[in-house]
């Protein structure tokens, strides 16, 4: 397992790294690779409760990386973080494969909350550099968030998000479901901007009000 998720570890960063070269460089030189590489060995310690050795395994993966990614965090093959300076990972993030993460990603918490108080990022997310994602909430498949984008709640599938804090400023259908993400995921032209998505938000709002208002007068 330890060597099929480094396989496609690799292979995330050769499809999104254009200056990715040859696997032996990958795997020699980018440190989200080793990151991730050193988190595998932390979370099977974390499994077996070994947690100590779990928590130094992780350290010094922070050490030599500059990523901090907690032990118990559940994390696929095939995501790539590059550059990967001050990543954070918390101890419930889940994230799952063709995420794309960039220096300075935080997938947090909001406070001293217990149980699930860190994202799940779903496949082919692409989280922009100094983006903070915190709270226990999903991130839906292909989303894209902005870089400097503060993220404090559930995003829907295909949407992008800017801004603190953050709002979706577009929502996209893909062509299929089953896109690979090659940096930015293929996408049809059908696009929502923000004020449209509010618009139509207003008009499901004021349909909604009218209908319960003529229930009222009918009794």
């Amino acid at each position: 397992m330890w060597f099929k998720n480094l396989r496609e570890d690799i292979k995330a960063a050769k499809i999104n790294d254009p200056a990715a070269r040859n696997s032996f460089e990958i795997w020699l030189t980018y440190a989200g690779v080793h990151a991730l590489s050193w988190h595998r060995a932390a979370y099977f310690f974390h499994k077996i409760k070994l947690k100590l050795l779990a928590r130094i395994v992780s350290q010094l993966a922070r050490f030599f990386t500059g990523i901090e990614i907690h032990p118990a965090a559940k994390i696929e093959g095939g995501v790539f973080i590059d550059h990967g300076s001050g990543v954070v990972i918390g101890e419930t993030a889940e994230v799952h494969k063709g995420t794309v993460i960039y220096q300075g990603v935080t997938l947090g918490g909001t406070g001293k909350e217990r149980g699930k108080r860190h994202p799940t990022i779903m496949e082919n997310v692409t989280l922009s550099a100094g983006a903070k994602v915190l709270g226990g909430f999903t991130v839906g498949k292909g989303a894209k968030i902005g870089a400097g984008a503060v993220v404090l709640k559930e995003v829907p599938p295909y949407a992008t998000v800017v801004g603190v804090p953050g709002r979706i400023v577009r929502i996209r259908t893909p062509e299929n479901d089953d896109a690979t993400h090659e940096g930015i995921i293929a996408v049809t032209a059908l696009e929502l901007t923000a004020e449209e998505f509010e618009r139509k938000e207003e008009e499901a709002k004021r349909a909604a009000a009218l209908a319960e208002e003529q229930r009222n007068e009918k009794k």
